[in-house]
């Protein structure tokens, strides 16, 4: 399954090195956690461990921001061919985050079959002034075009916190002929809609029943035949879901939207 690299190209944006690009195609799998063992063996047998695992990475915790009408949630459900969200993502536990904590402002967009994710590291103080106060940073390793991007997606649309989602991540990467495939299993996906403060341990509640793991494959180019022989092994049958929609879903918010919807 080859990616567009010329739809990639052509939709780039032009920003400092500051700013991380990443083009993908995105497979997404419902994975139990009475099979995670199992799938963790095979994967390893063909994969490394993310160069960038470390305690304070495995739990990952993001604040997604939305117009009041929930224009990115829908977008998403109707299957929008291109859509963005904008999001402040933080590594490592709650209770560890302060204003001098390195977060990274991204932009997640997805252009027909393509992911894109650039994203911008900030300290969650400079995060705050930019997505919540929609003031520029002024940091100086980041230049104006994403920064003007996020403010202008912000007032365009109202941006407002949204939803909280957190959750235990493993990652592995491709080695020799599998460069560029990176498979990771979300573990413990929970969410809330009170209290945005990424750095403060507040309640969650699950979004994805407790006994499921989400699986995602990555690839800059194709995925290998021996990662979907062993999809098919195990029944991995492909699924649609965004942490965000279910996050969303969850909340008083949707529920009543999506009744007045259905009505």
């Amino acid at each position: 399954m080859a990616l567009d690299e010329n739809l990639s190209t052509a939709t780039a944006t032009a920003t400092a090195s500051a700013l991380h690009r990443f083009n993908r195609y995105e497979i997404k799998y419902y994975l139990p956690e009475s099979n995670i063992a199992e799938f963790r063996e095979k994967i390893q047998q063909r994969m490394g461990e993310d160069a960038n695992k470390s305690d304070s990475s495995k739990r990952i915790t993001s604040l997604y921001y939305d117009s009041t009408d929930l224009r990115f949630y829908w977008e998403k459900i109707e299957g929008l061919r291109f859509r963005r969200k904008l999001r402040i993502r933080a590594y490592g536990e709650p209770e560890k985050i302060n204003d001098d904590t390195i977060v990274f402002v991204e932009i997640k967009q997805r252009v027909n079959k393509v992911t894109q994710k650039r994203r911008i590291p900030l300290t969650y103080k400079e995060a705050k002034m930019l997505c919540d106060d929609r003031t520029n940073p002024e940091n100086p390793a980041v230049r104006d075009a994403f920064v003007n991007e996020v403010l202008t997606l912000s007032e365009t649309a109202d941006l407002q916190p949204m939803v909280i989602t957190s959750y235990h991540r493993e990652a592995f990467v491709g080695v020799d002929a599998d460069l560029g495939l990176r498979i990771t299993m979300d573990h413990r996906v929970q969410g809330r809609n009170t209290d945005f403060d990424l750095g403060t341990n507040a309640a969650n509640k699950f979004i994805i029943p407790s006994h499921l793991s989400i699986v995602e494959v990555k690839a800059n180019e194709r995925v290998p035949t021996w990662y979907t022989d062993l999809a098919a092994e195990l029944g991995l049958d492909v699924v649609r879901v965004s942490k965000y929609c279910k996050a969303i879903e969850a909340s008083s918010i949707q529920g009543e939207m999506a009744k007045q919807a259905v009505s």
